[in-house]
């Protein structure tokens, strides 16, 4: 009897005690979850993986931890509202963009005859800020339909010893898996510049890495996988980055017909007041970026709306704004000067009350 309770008694505690177990195992991952830090990035890749998946028609990838971190920076192409349509000027950079980058990847099987029709595997923008890099980019993505991958340095960076190649690494096999793929590398010499003997180890090993998978790729005819690149600096860059970049543009500051062309582009939906002369505008432009154009516009379409403004004050309210007028964007050019000549103005300043505060504090110190 004694030995039946016994028995019993045991198998009770036993059962407790895997109970106990179990639910300590479950409040440990549960923890462990929380204190994930990709947790958030997870979730949204999942979001993006399943976006894209759906309209690729494929089924969801499977994909690392590393991968995942990647996939937070991926751009469905539906949802980028660039076109070269977008992009005013620059007529001839966009016939050969689409011939060199876009063509091959609708049309992979018009290039699948010999190896020198074979896609392009690295492309460099390349000219001063402003000028539309970044915007053909994006337009490449969406004519193109493929996915974009913007790859931020920030992401690759790791405190983790070995996590950035493993990260680097995801950038590639994720490119790969959601082929047709652009990598996009906005301002690459600050990633990928020159190497020094005084880099750090990390950003050393980053750089290998990169390029011993960019030519990977390159070896790899059928991968429609193609590394975009854009800086304002390209003599920093890596003369081993540059051989990988064989076809290089420049984005310089545009002429007059094409500060015209901006302009109808950045005016279009705009409500204009009739018999603008863009061509004159264009030459009150001389020396401006596509963005100091951008700029000008978002001034001049402020007058309408100081002189709503202060037809209410004198009692004559309007219902809406009036058009914008070439002489809202004329009084604009003639009180706004050029970003970079603002910002070389600003340096002088800056140099020059550093140099007047270093000589009061000596004058300070020999008093």
């Amino acid at each position: 009897m004694k030995s039946g309770r016994s028995e019993t008694k045991f198998v009770q505690e036993l059962i407790l005690y895997a109970a106990s177990a179990a639910l300590s195992c479950l409040v440990l991952f549960v923890g462990l979850r929380h204190l994930d830090p990709n947790r958030d990035a997870s979730k949204k890749a999942l979001e993006h993986k399943k976006e894209i998946a759906k309209r690729l028609g494929r089924p969801l990838i499977q994909t690392n931890a590393y991968e995942d971190v990647i996939a937070c920076d991926v751009v469905n192409p539906d949802n980028i509202d660039v076109k070269f349509d977008s992009v005013g000027g620059l007529d001839a950079v966009k016939q050969a963009l689409y011939e060199l980058v876009i063509l091959p990847l609708r049309r992979p099987e018009l290039f699948s005859h010999g190896k020198l029709l074979c896609p392009q595997k690295g492309v460099l923008l390349y000219g001063p800020p402003g000028t539309g890099k970044t915007m053909l980019a994006k337009a490449i993505a969406k004519e193109s339909g493929a996915v974009f991958i913007n790859v931020r340095i920030s992401n690759l960076m790791s405190k983790w010893f070995g996590d950035a190649q493993k990260l680097v690494t995801a950038v590639f096999t994720l490119a790969y898996k959601l082929q047709p793929a652009i990598i996009f590398i906005d301002e690459v010499d600050s990633f990928l510049g020159q190497r020094k003997t005084t880099d750090h180890e990390a950003l050393t090993n980053m750089k290998t890495e990169f390029m011993a998978l960019w030519d990977g790729f390159t070896t790899d005819h059928h991968a429609q996988v193609m590394v975009l690149a854009a800086t304002n600096r390209p003599s920093e860059l890596d003369e081993a980055i540059l051989r990988r970049l064989p076809q290089a543009f420049e984005i310089g500051i545009p002429d007059r017909r094409e500060r015209a062309a901006i302009l109808k582009v950045i005016l279009k939906d705009e409500k204009v007041e009739g018999g603008v002369d863009y061509d004159h505008i264009a030459g009150l432009c001389d020396g401006y970026t596509g963005s100091d154009i951008l700029e000008l516009c978002k001034k001049a379409a402020y007058f309408p709306i100081r002189d709503l403004l202060n037809n209410e004050e004198t009692g004559k309210p309007s219902q809406e704004p009036r058009p914008l007028s070439q002489l809202d964007l004329e009084t604009v050019i003639a009180t706004t000067r050029k970003t970079n000549v603002a910002a070389s103005e600003y340096s002088r300043l800056s140099s020059q009350t550093l140099g007047w505060s270093q000589h009061r504090e000596s004058d300070n110190y020999q008093d």
